[in-house]
């Protein structure tokens, strides 16, 4: 549902929103604080602001994903729709697989952490802990590096669309990023892996990632690395996104330490009145992904 689709109302009697509620909400670097609490404040997305004004809107929750597979889902519903009852995969086990046309080029953590994904569903390539500016150079290169390998070794893709496999382009890959300069960094790091095709693989923020689909998805984790933990980089809708878009991997990208960031660093942001607090809360849900990760798809780097 875009913010937008509220100003024709009244051009309808009746009216049928989609609308997720782990989305982002709009953002901007300009001070919002003046407008926040107040019914007309412009940051808010446009689900809130329908419900707001029409609170006796009947609520119908979908309980099937097309595209996350049946390694996915259970954790995306436990760490993001907690108290929706959650949601399945639409497809049973094994209906999707990825496999590669060639042996791995050594025993690297590259391989490893492909093969981790491929076989699981996911793969955590874990680097070593050091607190990084988010344009840590190894982080981006890493990133890149793993889109790379990926082509190189000719993965091959099966499904419920193509049973008889199909070789996974550039353009099924995409990159995941919090911010505008690391997705620039990351485009630049693809041209210096070697692969002809690397720069058509997809790298966007969260923000611009929404509503699309991949095969395969490399995050970058926004609290990698850092000091502090601050809202936007906790917020729930930008993990989700980036987690959530793949059919059939995601690799994310982190360096050591996330959970012992989580565990002791306070939030320092304001509590607003008229607020409505957020679920799912954005520490919570990074703890739920992370401890899944740590525990069953970690590779150390």
């Amino acid at each position: 549902m875009k913010a937008g689709e509220p100003q024709i109302a009244e051009r309808f009697d009746r009216g049928l929103f989609v609308g997720d509620p782990g989305q982002l909400d709009p953002f901007t670097i300009v001070g919002t604080e003046r407008w926040i609490g107040l019914p007309h404040d412009p940051t808010q997305n446009g689900v809130t602001v329908m419900l707001q004004h029409n609170p006796d809107t009947p609520e119908h929750r979908l309980p099937v994903s097309w595209r996350l597979p049946p390694t996915a889902a259970p954790t995306i519903a436990e760490a993001f729709y907690p108290f929706t009852g959650g949601f399945t995969a639409g497809i049973d086990t094994g209906t999707r697989s990825l496999e590669f046309r060639t042996a791995a080029f050594g025993n690297t953590d590259l391989d490893e952490t492909l093969a981790m994904a491929l076989a699981t569903g996911w793969a955590l390539h874990e680097l070593p802990r050091r607190h990084v500016p988010r344009t840590d150079a190894q982080t981006i290169q890493t990133a890149a590096n793993l889109a790379g390998r990926l082509l190189d070794r000719g993965a091959v893709a099966t499904c419920e669309r193509h049973r008889d496999g199909r070789l996974l382009d550039a353009t099924d890959i995409a990159i995941g990023v919090a911010h505008r300069d690391q997705a620039d960094l990351v485009r630049a790091a693809l041209s210096r892996t070697g692969n002809p095709n690397a720069a058509r693989v997809v790298v966007n923020t969260a923000n611009r990632l929404q509503g699309r689909e991949f095969e395969v998805v490399i995050v970058v984790h926004p609290l990698s690395g850092r000091r502090d933990a601050t809202s936007f980089h906790l917020e729930a809708g930008r993990l989700c996104v980036l987690t959530s878009r793949h059919r059939q991997a995601c690799i994310v990208i982190a360096r050591e330490g996330i959970t012992d960031l989580l565990d002791s660093h306070p939030s320092t942001d304001p509590v607003h009145l008229s607020v409505p607090a957020k679920f799912p809360d954005g520490w919570e849900a990074n703890q739920v992904v992370m401890a899944k990760l740590i525990a069953d798809h970690r590779v150390a780097a």
